[in-house]
């Protein structure tokens, strides 16, 4: 059965390189030839925005762009008129700071308002550090949740940690969870002093980076491991066997 869209602009969820490495090893030609023709989009940063549509596109006129910024300074009675370029007729980007819009990205909202008003919503295919993680730790790929960021209170964080670790022993379930850059380091070490030995943890590093780092070991081996995660974006993943 077709779907009844009420506009002929659809919205692009256009992804981006996770770091400073080339677009074209990362992201497939489909991506290039959408930013080349779209000229509206949204995103939460315009400065990294316009440098990742300029490092895909060399040739693109930048002042023809027009953009509208979504971050926690965008005021909510602003974004029921983000889509309204969609509703003139003109194809929208929705464009990720790093990685795929919509997951673990505030562009979600705007993928929700898309279909609130019978917008074509069109994923483009990019980097997925949470899947590109999950791909390459070895652990349930059948059954797995990502949980953001964990509590910054160290006993909140500690009672968190050990729930996560019971869930993925009772159902069979990868636990996925991220920590600012600055403090991942910090991170590791409750993870090393909190959950069991045996409990297996991958650290996935600088994804798509030539810098990147994906392991798996269990806690008891990490803690004869030496890896300095600070600043470096990653993804931790559990489960206990």
């Amino acid at each position: 059965m077709a779907a009844n869209f009420s506009f002929s602009g659809k919205l692009y969820l256009i992804p981006t390189t996770l770091g400073e490495s080339n677009p074209i090893d990362v992201l497939p030609l489909t991506v290039k030839k959408h930013v080349e023709r779209i000229d509206h989009y949204i995103a939460e940063n315009e400065k990294t925005a316009r440098r990742a549509i300029k490092k895909l596109v060399p040739q693109k006129k930048q002042q023809i762009l027009k953009f509208k910024t979504l971050n926690k300074f965008t005021e909510v009675t602003e974004i029921p008129n983000f889509l309204d370029a969609c509703k003139e007729g003109f194809d929208m980007g929705l464009i990720s700071e790093a990685g795929v819009p919509g997951v673990a990205d505030p562009g979600a909202e705007i993928v929700k308002l898309a279909h609130q008003n019978g917008i074509q919503v069109i994923p483009l295919v990019g980097p997925s550090s949470i899947l590109l993680a999950m791909m390459g730790s070895g652990m349930n790929g059948q059954a797995f949740s990502f949980n953001g960021y964990l509590p910054i209170d160290k006993k909140e964080k500690k009672q968190e940690l050990k729930n996560l670790e019971r869930i993925s022993a009772e159902k069979n379930m990868a636990q996925v969870f991220i920590e600012t850059p600055y403090r991942n380091n910090k991170l590791l070490e409750d993870l090393i002093q909190t959950l069991h030995p045996s409990t297996r943890l991958c650290i996935a590093c600088d994804i798509t980076l030539p810098t990147e780092f994906i392991l798996t070991l269990h806690i008891n081996e990490w803690k004869q491991k030496k890896v300095d995660l600070h600043k470096r974006p990653t993804i931790f993943v559990i489960q206990k066997d």
